[in-house]
């Protein structure tokens, strides 16, 4: 009797918490996304924001002339990667009344809130609506996924596309043998937006591959070898039109990986050797070329640019996941899905780790674990809560104070950081001024813009203008196509010092301390991320700290 009774009087109890989760986690997509749409002007353009318009263009003249003009196919070496995202700005921008850059910025803000609304419902199917609101939470308070999302045209909508991926893959271990036409969709979707994006895509079959094999032991155990056969492979005819609806979505938003059959293939040959004349980076304190980083490069980078509360709760569902493996009691759907989403966070830094590629610009090519990074540390976090819930009620408020003392620790520095927040760094490194000395920071060239606005600024308070009716001529140490951009139309871009007005550099280790007066300094945590010299009058040899290579 007493039983039924906590039975009935709890219900409504949890319904009430459910429901408020979910309705908090509505309420953190609101926000993000107000605060995304009032601010994503003010971020700058990165070194690829205009090649890839560039590359819209092409795709975007391609189709319009029925396939005639296919300067997209072997556009620098772009044509190996989609252009979804971008012709997806390009097309908007025309029916919009904003710039180019800034369209493109609006486009990455929705692109990145569909990713937190995906990794939502993800966690929330995998855990329940506290794993899926906590797991929002993680994400959309990690300033290197936030800042991504701006201003990253490859890395970030690939990182959506997996996530899209992931979902269609835990749905079908829900329901296997007889997945649901809406699953067969999501995986077809997701695999077409996340193989057109980048062919790295094709680690997805490797997480699948390994995850399902609980599935696939208990199906031979409890059905027998020749049973579990036709049902795997009922699922495979299943899937058929999801992975024909894939191809398509692939072959449009990156028509050359099916001009011919192996061109894929091609692609993952290429991108498996590093394709570019070597340069050298900063990683802890010394300076690296970028085909000849340590294995260590990456798991450091993870534990000093993810926040704390994030890496703690990652690590701890990634191991708690391979502990569940080694248990009877649980469920072989269980296991398989726990599993996927643990590889999905774990497995590429792994095999960077032995593989020991090129690596370069920090962890932006590794933005796609960090979903699935939330989803599992959502998980882990509504795991401890119901654990202590049966065993120690009294530790709750203590563990809900400390994730919600670690999401405010992260907010802060987003607050401080912004528009840098790809530039984080937390506390375990001493935030951005403790990793200033041993790592890259704005290796976007993200801080041109708030530069050139205020050079702008400064030279009309003075009603200054150049000599003789010519253009102010600014050298720069730095991506120069942004600079310009940021600029405008009354500026000319060098990258000689030579008979410059100004120069604009970059707080990077290869950009000069110059002996000048200091006209506009980006500073974030007592951090200079870019200055402008005065070098009227003044003879500079070079802005660079050290020769090019």
């Amino acid at each position: 009797m007493s039983s039924i009774t906590t039975s009935v009087i709890d219900t409504p109890v949890r319904r009430s918490v459910e429901q408020t989760c979910d309705d908090l986690a509505w309420f953190a997509l609101a926000v993000v996304g107000l605060v995304a749409g009032l601010t994503f002007r003010e971020y700058g353009l990165g070194w690829d924001d205009y090649t890839h318009a560039e590359y819209a263009d092409l795709l975007l003249r391609m189709y319009g002339s029925g396939f005639h003009d296919t300067g997209a196919l072997s556009f620098a070496n772009l044509y190996m990667y989609g252009g979804g995202f971008d012709m997806a700005a390009a097309l908007l921008h025309k029916i919009i009344p904003l710039e180019l850059f800034e369209t493109r910025r609006l486009v990455g803000a929705v692109v990145g809130v569909i990713g937190l609304a995906v990794s939502w419902r993800l966690a929330r199917r995998v855990g329940g609506p506290l794993a899926g609101l906590a797991a929002l939470l993680l994400l959309a308070l990690c300033p290197i996924y936030y800042g991504h999302m701006f201003m990253n045209p490859k890395d970030a909508p690939f990182a959506v596309a997996m996530v899209i991926l992931m979902l269609g893959l835990v749905r079908l271990a829900e329901e296997y043998p007889s997945p649901s036409p809406r699953t067969v969709l999501i995986i077809g979707l997701g695999a077409g937006l996340s193989i057109g994006s980048r062919i790295l895509a094709g680690l997805a079959l490797v997480y699948a591959l390994i995850g399902f094999l609980p599935v696939f032991i208990d199906e031979i155990r409890t059905q027998g070898i020749r049973e579990a056969g036709v049902r795997f492979l009922h699922v495979v005819y299943v899937l058929i039109p999801g992975l024909v609806l894939g191809y398509l979505i692939m072959g449009l938003i990156w028509p050359w990986s099916i001009i011919e059959p192996q061109n894929p293939f091609v692609a993952l040959t290429y991108f498996s050797h590093f394709f570019e004349k070597p340069w050298k980076e900063m990683f802890d304190g010394a300076l690296v070329s970028v085909p000849d980083m340590p294995w260590s490069y990456l798991p450091t980078l993870f534990a000093l640019q993810m926040p704390e509360v994030l890496l703690a709760l990652a690590i701890g569902g990634a191991v708690g996941t391979f502990i569940m493996l080694a248990r009877r009691g649980v469920p072989a759907r269980r296991k398989t899905i726990l599993l996927m989403l643990t590889l999905a966070a774990s497995l590429p830094i792994a095999i960077a780790m032995v593989k020991r590629p090129a690596l370069y610009n920090g962890i932006r090519h590794f933005v796609f674990v960090i979903p699935p990074m939330a989803v599992v540390g959502g998980f882990a976090f509504a795991w401890a809560v119901n654990r202590l819930a049966q065993n120690r009620r009294a530790w709750q408020p203590v563990l809900l104070a400390a994730f919600c003392f670690g999401l405010l620790l992260s907010l802060g520095e987003m607050i401080r950081l912004h528009p840098y927040q790809y530039t984080y760094f937390n506390h375990i490194a001493g935030t951005v001024r403790g990793a200033d000395e041993r790592f890259m920071l704005d290796y976007w060239g993200l801080a041109f813009k708030q530069a050139s606005d205020e050079l702008r600024e400064q030279l009309a308070e003075k009603q200054e203008f150049p000599p003789d009716g010519r253009k102010w001529k600014v050298a720069v140490c730095g991506p120069q196509r942004p600079a310009q951009v940021a600029l405008g139309p009354d500026f000319s871009i060098d990258w000689r010092s030579h008979a410059a007005d100004f120069a604009m550099t970059l707080g990077e280790f290869y950009c000069k301390g110059l002996n000048a007066p200091v006209m506009v300094e980006v500073k974030r945590d007592d951090v200079v991320y870019a200055r402008v010299y005065d070098i009227r009058g003044q003879s500079i040899t070079t802005l660079l700290s050290i020769p090019p290579p």
